[in-house]
């Protein structure tokens, strides 16, 4: 037989290297191995007993706060702001008022109307700073702010230069007033009054995020008790022990929290939205209602001024372009005055309103007559109705402005009242559901170690 050659052997193949397990892979076997043992078992529903309480009182803490700053904001930041917008534009018109009625008076010019006119420009400037230094510098608030600084020593330089020339008896005064009225009327009223509607709007959202549920924080907290309930009907199946000292004390800390959070925070909610319903929308209809009525006074003074110069065609009619926006004014009044009066909720918020209601009636009487006798080329007589002694048209507007300005009072002091309770039920509720979550799980690891102790 031919012998067979030798075989060559075959090569080895290599042993694929052992692969490494991730320590999350690890974990997750010791977790599978110790839900084996009662033990094991235990010390998961403990972890994730003080987990859920944490957690619970963590997220009641951060909803809280965020709600709390946003009422803190209402009651401190937002709305002394929109107040303040408010007091910029009746500011700038109480001055376009006083300036035209000075000018009316010439000469005899009194210096309480001085004093008036003077105190409204002054007024303007400073809420201007403090709107300034509390508005962030790129917003939009900032731009307005900006542009009204720059028109009101021009606004102010117009008045001076028709008050110089009507003393000296030059008609060119009056052109420089109706120069100014219009810088005023198309450019700085304007400005203040989109100021005034975005921090509205900036107050509007305070209040958006002041109000809301925390319902994150309600849920986890009914998560939480149900987790403590299913964990001591579990140990009494098993034990017999009808309570866990441990587990009692975190249920009782995580129902004070809940109970603490829900009946805090819904008094809080009525509270702010109380004071937002009779607080601020008082507020905002008085506000308009007393701007209403200072540009019908200051319309009035114009018409006199300009001596039917200034016209406006209306459909097929052709009316004295200040007299016209004076009824504009008075008709926005009258509406104003109408809601303040159902929006007052008791009797020291309604009787101003009602007395500013007779005080526009008898204004209008009055101003009927005066534009009869400017009508029948008796300037004079027009005029001491106007701006005379006694029984005049000034008389009633400044009684519908005082009225305003006690109704103004009233309803800021029941707005700082209901929202200052709103911020009050809210106070101490973060830090407090902060300790009480960590009492409540310390007393679920405790309840749970409790149970531990009797496999040692």
């Amino acid at each position: 037989m031919p012998s067979v050659p030798p075989q060559q052997a075959r090569p080895t193949p290599p042993t694929p290297p052992e692969t490494r397990r991730t320590a999350f892979a690890e974990g997750l076997d010791r977790l599978r191995a110790a839900a084996t043992t009662e033990p094991g078992r235990l010390r998961i529903i403990g972890a994730v007993l003080a987990l859920l309480v944490v957690a619970f009182g963590a997220v009641t803490a951060w909803q809280v706060t965020d709600r709390t700053a946003a009422a803190d904001d209402v009651l401190h930041s937002s709305q002394p702001l929109s107040n303040d917008a408010a007091d910029i534009y009746r500011s700038l018109a109480d001055a376009n008022t006083a300036a035209s009625s000075g000018f009316l008076a010439g000469r005899a010019e009194t210096g309480v109307n001085r004093v008036r006119y003077e105190k409204g420009i002054s007024t303007a400037a400073e809420k201007l700073v403090n709107a300034a230094a509390n508005s962030d510098p790129d917003s939009p608030s900032a731009a307005t702010i900006a542009e009204l600084n720059r028109l009101l020593p021009e606004y102010k330089g117009l008045v001076e230069q028709a008050r110089t020339y009507n003393r000296q008896g030059f008609p060119v005064g009056g052109a420089y007033l109706r120069y100014a009225n219009e810088k005023m009327q198309q450019e700085m009223l304007p400005a203040a009054e989109d100021l005034y509607k975005k921090e509205n709007q900036r107050l509007r959202d305070d209040y958006d995020g002041a109000t809301p549920y925390p319902w994150a924080a309600i849920a986890l907290g009914v998560l939480a008790l149900a987790a403590l309930a299913w964990a001591q009907h579990r140990n009494y199946r098993r034990t017999n022990r009808v309570l866990n000292h441990g587990l009692v004390a975190a249920t009782a800390t995580a129902t004070v929290v809940l109970l603490w959070l829900v009946v805090g925070h819904s008094v809080a909610r009525a509270s702010l939205n109380d004071s937002y319903d009779h607080g601020v929308r008082s507020l905002n209809v008085l506000h308009d209602a007393r701007i209403a009525s200072l540009k019908a006074r200051g319309n009035e003074n114009l018409t006199l001024v300009s001596r039917g110069a200034e016209t406006k065609k209306v459909g097929e009619e052709t009316y004295d372009a200040y007299d016209y926006d004076f009824q504009q004014d008075m008709d926005t009044l009258g509406k104003g005055l109408a809601l303040a009066e159902q929006l007052a909720d008791d009797e020291a918020g309604e009787q101003p309103v009602t007395a500013a209601v007779g005080n526009m009636t008898e204004w209008k009487k009055r101003h009927s007559a005066a534009r009869a006798e400017d009508e029948n080329g008796e300037y004079q007589q027009a005029l001491d109705k106007v701006i005379g002694a006694k029984g005049t048209t000034g008389e009633c507007f400044d009684s519908v402005d005082a009225n305003l300005a006690t109704a103004l009072k009233h309803e800021t002091t029941e707005f700082k009242a209901a929202a200052g309770d709103g911020l009050d039920a809210m106070s101490g509720l973060s830090i407090g559901a902060a300790v009480l979550a960590v009492l409540g799980a310390a007393g679920a690891v405790l309840g749970i170690g409790r149970r531990l102790s009797e496999y040692r």
